[in-house]
């Protein structure tokens, strides 16, 4: 599974955030918040939704699955003109991103496992401090083994 390196420029999003750790996951949570509201916001700029993960500078270094991360239920927007009450706006920095294709259930974890104990270690890159996120296109379908979605990691080069 090799992924394509992409330089993604600066994204706006709009959603909702919660925070949760691996095993307090709050995930369904915040997309049943999130979903029936979506339509709420205006100006989008395309129909892929987006799950995305802010974690602290330290969290892969000192990996322990109960250190809590911020997680985002968003779409792109245009701008920030309108936002809907009870949600909140977000830019992704541009920089260099590792795309995987998922294929299969979101609660199958395999492709990250992949890409964190054996693609990165052996690859020319290091994680850099900036959102992971996935996008959630036509082809996702939440829970379902014929399932597709786009996992971006963002990296730069090894010094």
């Amino acid at each position: 599974m090799e992924p394509r390196i992409e330089t993604l420029t600066e994204k706006k999003l709009i959603g909702k955030s919660l925070a949760m750790s691996l095993t307090n996951d709050k995930t369904p949570v915040l997309w049943k918040s999130f979903m029936p509201r979506r339509k709420e916001i205006q100006n989008n700029s395309g129909t892929e939704l987006y799950s995305l993960q802010v974690y602290d500078p330290s969290y892969f270094q000192n990996f322990n699955p109960t250190t809590a991360y911020t997680k985002w239920a968003a779409i792109e927007v245009t701008d920030f003109e309108t936002v809907p009450p009870e949600m909140e706006t977000f830019i992704v920095p541009g920089g260099l991103y590792a795309v995987f294709l998922h294929k299969g259930s979101s609660t199958d974890t395999s492709t990250f496992h992949y890409i964190f104990t054996n693609w990165l270690p052996k690859s020319d890159y290091v994680l850099d401090n900036r959102p992971h996120f996935e996008i959630l296109g036509d082809r996702y379908k939440n829970g379902d083994a014929s399932s597709e979605e786009e996992v971006w990691i963002p990296i730069k080069l090894k010094q």
